[in-house]
């Protein structure tokens, strides 16, 4: 009997060990880590050069409170993540996970606001479905119906938009009246809301667990960074799954060249070594902040040493080792091959993610997007067929966390060609067990 509880629906073995795109449990087992994780284990497992950074700073000390010591390691990454921003993002507040980067960055917002007399500006714009984090403040910003539900009554929910889900609503993303059409979504909140009382809206530049790898429509980032600059609103960039190079570029956001007023980054930043996170943010912002009493926010591991040092590490291996333009190459390949399951599963209705941030969605039927039934539960069910068959694959609920079913295939981006043949083999044979169980069918092979 275990004493801890988690959400799962199936019996999951010890874990052993971890070898590059591999994982391996107790009893011999080898897995595939199609998904790196929760989309963490960016470098994949046990990289040696990153073990042997943490050796190295674990011999000197591996913890050292913030308001104490200044560390080489935090002072070294900040200063190499700080390079990696825009140009006026300089300014790095770290933490140990993505709901705290995303809860930083709307207390820095907020914070702002006060310092230079703003004070009636307390609302976040955010999007349905979104995910955004599991704290309370992170919770009234995320947009997912079974998590954020129990807990509405602790806590001030924040206003809503649609995302721009243009596959469901039968609209062109390659339209950029499309790109307007769900951007412009955010000016009418905004005037409904009263200019004067929000503070910022937040948005994943490619969406994450809660809309599957969801790529805005062309125009849509570049809109609402217009919208936001024009009402003196705050954008915030949830990077914590985009960046560090797993769409293609480091940032999620450099596929459409947009500054951010701020940005989270979290998981494959510490790519599954340590829990590592930050916020980034102007330095005018920070200074009017410091100016007025300091940022009142703050978590014991910020900036811990030994987290920093593998975030470092974590960041050579990236550069060294050619990962993002290897995310992009290996992702086309993927994409491509997930595409064409559609071909042979008609209950497949779309693919969609840039880089190694891809998902697929089921559906009952393609034309109209009719979700599956949710008595079928295939968001679960998929991922426990796969298991079996020693692939790792990650999936929730598309349509706000209630109905549909989109699962997320990101392995790590060390991947090669005949480690996406294996994955896809895999793939392929869950989905054909799955389809037979369903009664869903599958189109003969050509």
């Amino acid at each position: 009997m275990s004493h801890l509880f988690y959400q799962t629906s199936a019996f999951r073995p010890f874990l052993d060990r971890g070898e590059g795109v591999y994982m391996y449990g107790k009893d011999g087992t080898r897995y595939l880590d199609g998904s790196s994780g929760a989309m963490v284990s960016n470098i994949g497992h046990s990289n040696p050069a990153v073990l042997a950074a943490m050796r190295a700073q674990m011999e000197k000390s591996t913890f050292g409170y913030r308001l104490h010591f200044q560390t080489e390691a935090s002072e070294a990454l900040a200063a190499r993540t700080a390079a990696l921003c825009p140009p006026g993002l300089d300014r790095v507040f770290f933490v140990s996970g993505g709901s705290e980067a995303t809860e930083s960055t709307i207390k820095l917002a907020r914070q702002y606001k006060l310092a230079i007399d703003q004070s009636s500006r307390w609302k976040v714009i955010s999007r349905m479905p979104s995910y955004h984090g599991s704290t309370l403040g992170a919770l009234a910003i995320t947009g997912y119906d079974p998590l954020t539900r129990p807990f509405e009554p602790m806590m001030q929910a924040m206003p809503k938009i649609p995302a721009p889900r243009a596959y469901l609503d039968g609209l062109n993303p390659d339209d950029p009246a499309t790109g307007l059409h769900y951007a412009d979504m955010l000016e009418a909140k905004i005037l409904e809301e009263g200019p004067e009382t929000v503070l910022a809206f937040i948005v994943e530049p490619i969406g994450g667990a809660s809309t599957g790898a969801l790529v805005p429509p062309a125009g849509y980032m570049e809109r609402i960074r217009e919208i936001c600059t024009h009402y003196d609103i705050l954008l915030i960039h949830d990077e914590v799954m985009t960046g560090g190079g797993r769409t293609g570029r480091f940032w999620g956001a450099d596929h459409w060249g947009t500054t951010p007023d701020i940005i989270a980054i979290s998981k494959g930043f510490g790519g599954g070594y340590v829990p590592l996170g930050a916020m980034i943010a102007r330095r005018d912002m920070v200074e009017a902040v410091m100016a007025d009493g300091g940022f009142q926010h703050g978590h014991t591991y910020a900036g811990n040493p030994l987290a920093c040092s593998a975030g470092l590490a974590v960041l050579d291996q990236i550069e060294q080792n050619g990962l993002i333009d290897n995310a992009a190459r290996m992702g086309d390949l993927l994409k491509s091959r997930l595409t064409g399951l559609m071909n042979r599963y008609p209950f497949i209705g779309d693919v969609r993610g840039k880089g190694l941030l891809l998902a697929f969605e089921l559906v009952a039927d393609r034309t109209t997007m009719e979700p599956l039934p949710t008595s079928m539960k295939a968001f679960q069910r998929l991922v426990d067929i796969a298991y079996e068959r020693g692939l790792i694959i990650y999936s929730r609920r598309t349509r706000g966390g209630t109905s549909g079913d989109h699962f997320l295939v990101c392995p790590p981006m060390i991947v090669t060609e005949d480690q996406i043949d294996e994955l896809m083999t895999k793939l392929t044979a869950s989905l054909d067990t799955f389809a037979a169980e369903t009664r869903l069918g599958a189109e003969p092979v050509a």
